[in-house]
């Protein structure tokens, strides 16, 4: 009641915020989101999902900067998959059919669903190592006349 009274009679003291952590600005820079890859499953996966969407959560794979999305843990035998080597990672990673599994320090897996690429791509992780390959569409001669006709 009594410091209601002193706001209300313009009395309470003022006493001015410090500048200095007054922000959480710093937090949200792509530099200070890179991975540690030395450290528990469980803090992986907290850090990635700490950082999904902004500013993403990323590491080194094939010399470019990659942005992990969409993390859980993952409690089941290690599936199978193929290798991809990640740097600073003390083992590869494996592109299964249902996301990139990266592994904590504590042997313990995390699945990422989701990388997107420095030049803005998204792709789903599974998908890491299919080509961008598109296969033209071959018409029969039945197929040919229709499009003619339509035409």
């Amino acid at each position: 009641v009594e410091a209601v009274h002193l706001i209300a009679d313009g009395k309470a003291p003022r006493i001015p915020q410090p500048k200095e952590g007054a922000t959480y600005e710093g937090i949200q820079k792509k530099e200070n989101a890179e991975i540690s890859w030395d450290q528990p499953a469980e803090a992986l996966h907290n850090w990635i999902r700490g950082h999904d969407k902004v500013p993403g959560a990323w590491a080194t794979i094939d010399g470019q900067a990659v942005t992990f999305y969409g993390s859980s843990l993952l409690d089941s035998s290690v599936p199978a998959g193929q290798e991809l080597t990640i740097k600073g990672a003390s083992k590869p990673g494996l592109v299964t059919k249902n996301g990139l599994v990266v592994f904590g320090n504590d042997g313990k897996m995390v699945l990422v669903r989701n990388l997107q690429f420095e030049d803005g791509r998204m792709i789903p992780a599974s998908k890491y190592f299919s080509s961008d390959e598109t296969t033209a569409v071959e018409l029969t001669e039945e197929e040919k006349k229709m499009a003619e006709d339509i035409r």
